[in-house]
């Protein structure tokens, strides 16, 4: 059973979410909160699968409550950023408050449910169109490393393999995707993937892709400079 923890200061956008999530099999709502302190705390007492986080809350908003609960090592729930507002600031400040995906509240009952699942999997809700703006913003922000090469950078001790592995993440290719791309399983790139993000110190894909441009690993365009 996906449990989730509800976090919208609006009661009847809460009782929507609940009545969707509620009706889909494997799913069940265990608590609600009206602002972000209130989202803390619960989250440290219920420890759900997943949160649903509004953004915009009286007191704490959204994505303080996100960077709080992502920094407390005693909760593991994936955050998903549920707003009404289509807007860059938010999706940037969320990814790096380390929620593990963003939704318009404008999305079908369908892509909730969905998202919720995917979150639950411990993967990231990263579509091609949120990949695209993360590389337009972080590609655009950062430089590549003065001398072009990854190393020249404090990067981790990553593979050849797991540093084209990588590359292809910050592309927002999925594993299939990169399993294609690179001519190799994809039992084996879920198993490159858990150890990019172990050696990254992120906990999913998408903040996988924040730290690749930020870093200047990632450049715009997702190439990786090469190393050595």
């Amino acid at each position: 059973m996906t449990r989730v923890l509800l976090v919208d200061d609006q009661e009847l956008v809460r009782a929507g979410f609940r009545i969707i999530l509620n009706s889909e099999p494997g799913i069940e709502v265990v608590g609600e909160a009206a602002n972000g302190a209130d989202g803390v705390r619960l989250a440290h007492e219920l420890d759900p699968d997943v949160i649903c986080m509004d953004v915009q809350m009286p007191g704490m908003d959204g994505l303080e409550a996100t960077g709080l609960i992502v920094a407390d090592p005693s909760v593991t729930s994936q955050v998903l950023v549920l707003t009404t507002f289509d807007r860059d600031d938010y999706l940037f400040a969320a990814l790096t408050a380390g929620a593990s995906g963003f939704l318009l509240k404008t999305a079908s009952p369908e892509n909730l449910v969905e998202a919720v699942q995917v979150l639950a999997r411990g993967d990231a809700l990263l579509s091609p169109s949120v990949t695209r703006r993360v590389i337009e913003r972080f590609g655009r922000a950062t430089p590549p490393p003065p001398s072009g090469r990854a190393d020249a950078v404090d990067l981790p001790d990553l593979t050849e393999r797991e540093t084209e592995v990588l590359a292809q993440i910050a592309l927002g290719r999925s594993n299939a995707e990169i399993a294609a791309e690179l001519f190799v399983g994809e039992a084996t790139v879920k198993t490159h993937v858990s150890n990019v993000l172990a050696k990254l110190g992120v906990r999913d894909r998408i903040q996988a892709v924040v730290f690749a441009y930020e870093n200047g690993i990632a450049v715009r365009g997702g190439a990786v400079p090469p190393r050595g």
